[in-house]
């Protein structure tokens, strides 16, 4: 881990109209600097950077933040990733703490085999560029198939020898353990316990994750040495590191494109990719033969919105491929399909197509994914009524996992007419095939309740009375958890205990974790941590002891005492951490909030930080002469307090309506005992709502 020394003289080396400069062309304008935004298809300027404030900001996405989150979210890579990459930039040597005994070990396991991969990936094009076999086999196969030099060196294409063993025994003699090598599954171990090369005999095509590490191989097999062998291709097995579903083949090497293109093509093969690269389409990934994952999807999703699969017309190929796509159209996805002419596949067509051919052929000839799921299975259901009826079940299926009324709409009415069927019929067919979808989630809903509520019944005899928001009107914890369970472990840190105002971290809210943030209390629950990352060192209040001394009461102490008052505590977690480090630290010397919280190492922690004081830092073009603006920082006195009660106000609210669904339910209705503590319950908290609605008054809620 990078220590925070090192991260406070990086953030103040890393000038942010630098580092933005070297990706983005940057105009003066007033004291702010404006360009197109990179990370979407920007017409005119909407990328704002403030050197004053050190931050950056898109209007038109929203993406953004200070130096480091631009290198995060414009190069993929992690905080610490970033930081190195700016320390390298700024000649700052990257000082990291010591870890745990356990941090180590994981961290080590981890790293070993990454560096495994690493000499492996050095060794294969090694043997490549300098063995006579690598170059009259490996490179003469490169060669044939059209690869420049620069693109096998892009791509860092090796060659393993026909030798069962050469690998190993390199890999032996420089001192990397047999374990590691096993793992990695660069080599495997026979019955007689001696250690085999997998890729014997093969070109040898590296896996890169998001970030560039090499996680995994894929070899093809080529020479006559191996003509016993029946699979072409062998891939790395499942790792440590390695997990093939979560994986797309050149998603390293176009990431930017996609961004920029807001389109990614999808191919099947190695070569596929690394041909379109060469012929300049370089917004490409490959499945490497396989169905699509979740995972996969959800990694092309963090970069477009839009999918064109490219096929090189092979029917049997298509129909094995098509079933998968479902996944797509689930996920919200614009899927299109472009057929390549017959004999062609993605990496043929590319070797001889330039760019610009290559782009203008697919916009000529892609067609929706539905359309061309239509025509491919007409042309097998002919004049078959049988085979028709599956026709459009099958069609109806996909329409109905399409998330949105509007596309789905659309596409029912073009399918009617291509299927020459009527609207009502097509509609009511997705209707039943959505509300069975809906059933279904609603019966894994209801199972993992079931689950839940016999996880709390086992602890209901440890339950106590709850507190304003503590538990549940039925006197059980919320679902998911236990009562008197303790917060996630990075809610916590063992210093909090010597924090001024230890913070309640057995509280347990009654309120589900997600599908709640529309809820009031939510919207104020930000505000208050909005003033914690922006001003929570800063002194709002004094208070006089009893000696007659004024003592200062920052933002943060504030906070933290008045929920405890009446045993409160953040719904959400981040929330709650970073309230919690935020009491740790306040005292420290030369602590300033925002500073913290936007250096943090955890990036979900920065990335909101972020987000909480952009507001403030709008690089505004207006500006009202001759008025005095009233900033927040002027009257914390007033906006914390008011913050604070309209909170709890409306928790209190939450709960309340909490109790009358909890009264209505049967099983409780019908328990005597249940029943007359929930509306002893509800009595006490109308009690306390009355009390909290006076201090309130004419509730003042903000806007």
């Amino acid at each position: 881990m990078i220590d925070q020394p090192t991260i406070d003289r990086i953030l103040d080396a890393a000038q942010i109209v630098d580092v933005v400069s070297d990706f983005v062309t940057l105009r003066k304008r007033g004291v702010n600097y404006v360009g197109l935004c990179p990370f979407h298809d920007d017409k005119t300027p909407s990328f704002y950077v403030s050197p004053s404030k050190g931050l950056c900001k898109c209007f038109a996405c929203g993406k953004g933040g200070n130096a480091v989150h631009f290198i995060m979210e414009h190069e993929q890579m992690s905080y610490p990733e970033a930081l190195k990459y700016l320390a390298r930039k700024y000649g700052i040597e990257v000082k990291e703490r010591e870890l745990s005994s356990e941090e180590k070990q994981m961290q080590s396991e981890r790293e070993s085999l990454f560096i495994v991969n690493n000499f492996a990936r050095d060794y294969f094009q090694n043997i490549l560029k300098n063995h006579v076999d690598g170059r009259s086999i490996g490179m003469a196969y490169f060669r044939n198939r059209g690869f420049r030099d620069d693109i096998i060196e892009k791509f860092q294409l090796g060659y393993c020898t026909d030798s069962h063993d050469a690998f190993a025994q390199e890999a032996l003699a420089k001192g990397y353990k047999k374990d590691y090598l096993i793992k990695t599954g660069l080599c495997y171990e026979t019955e007689d316990h001696r250690l085999r090369d997998r890729f014997w005999g093969r070109v040898i095509f590296p896996v890169h994750t998001l970030s560039g590490k090499v996680v995994a191989f894929g070899g093809r097999v080529l020479s006559s040495a191996t003509k016993g062998v029946k699979v072409k291709y062998v891939n790395s097995p499942e790792s440590e590191i390695y997990h093939k579903s979560n994986e797309l083949y050149g998603i390293y090497f176009a990431k930017q494109a996609i961004v920029k293109q807001d389109r990614c093509f999808l191919v099947e093969g190695y070569t596929d990719v690394i041909s379109m690269h060469q012929s300049g389409v370089e917004n490409v990934v490959a499945s490497s033969g396989t169905a699509l994952t979740s995972g996969q999807i959800r990694m092309i999703h963090r970069f477009t919105n839009n999918m064109t699969v490219l096929y090189d017309g092979d029917a049997a190929g298509i129909k094995a491929s098509i079933r998968g796509i479902d996944m797509l159209l689930e996920e919200g996805m614009n899927i299109k399909v472009c057929l390549l002419p017959d004999g062609e596949d993605p990496d043929s067509f590319a070797r001889k197509h330039n760019s610009t051919e290559f782009q203008e052929f697919i916009q000529k000839h892609e067609t929706d994914f539905i359309r061309f799921k239509t025509n491919l299975l007409l042309e097998d259901a002919g004049k078959d009524p049988i085979k028709r009826a599956e026709l459009i079940g099958n069609l109806v299926q996909s329409i109905s996992v399409i998330p949105e009324a509007i596309v789905r709409d659309v596409y029912i009415k073009e399918c009617a007419q291509l299927l020459h069927v009527e609207d009502k019929l097509l509609v009511s067919e997705v209707a039943k095939r959505r509300e069975m979808q809906a059933e279904k989630q609603a019966e894994r809903i209801e199972r993992e309740r079931r689950a839940a509520n016999a996880a709390r019944a086992n602890a209901e005899a440890g339950i106590t009375g709850g507190t304003a928001a503590g538990q549940t009107a039925t006197g059980q914890a919320p679902a998911g958890q236990t009562a008197g369970s303790t917060p996630l472990p990075s809610d916590t840190t063992p210093a909090q205990e010597a924090a001024p105002f230890p913070l309640n971290n057995d509280y347990v809210s009654f309120i589900p974790q997600e599908k709640k943030e529309g809820q009031e209390f939510y919207k104020y629950e930000r505000l208050i941590l909005q003033m914690i990352v922006r001003y929570g060192e800063r002194v709002m209040c004094k208070l006089t002891n009893d000696d007659g001394e004024e003592i200062p009461i920052t933002v943060t102490e504030y906070v933290v005492s008045d929920l405890q008052e009446d045993e409160l505590a953040f719904h959400n977690p981040l929330h709650r951490q970073i309230l919690s480090e935020a009491a740790e630290r306040i005292h420290n010397e030369g602590f300033i909030a925002e500073r913290y919280f936007l250096a943090h190492p955890d990036a979900n922690i920065s990335r909101l930080s972020v987000e909480l004081i952009s507001n403030r830092y709008q690089l505004s073009k207006y500006h009202s002469k001759g008025q005095k603006i009233v900033t927040d920082e002027e009257r914390l006195y007033e906006l914390v307090p008011i913050l604070m009660i309209n909170f709890k106000y409306a928790i209190v609210c939450e709960e309340l309506k909490h109790m009358m669904f909890a009264l209505q339910d049967p099983a409780i209705a019908n328990d005597e005992a249940r029943c007359n503590d929930i509306m002893k319950r509800y009595s006490e908290m109308r009690k306390i709502q009355s009390i909290m609605a006076k201090r309130l008054g004419d509730r003042v809620v903000l806007p």
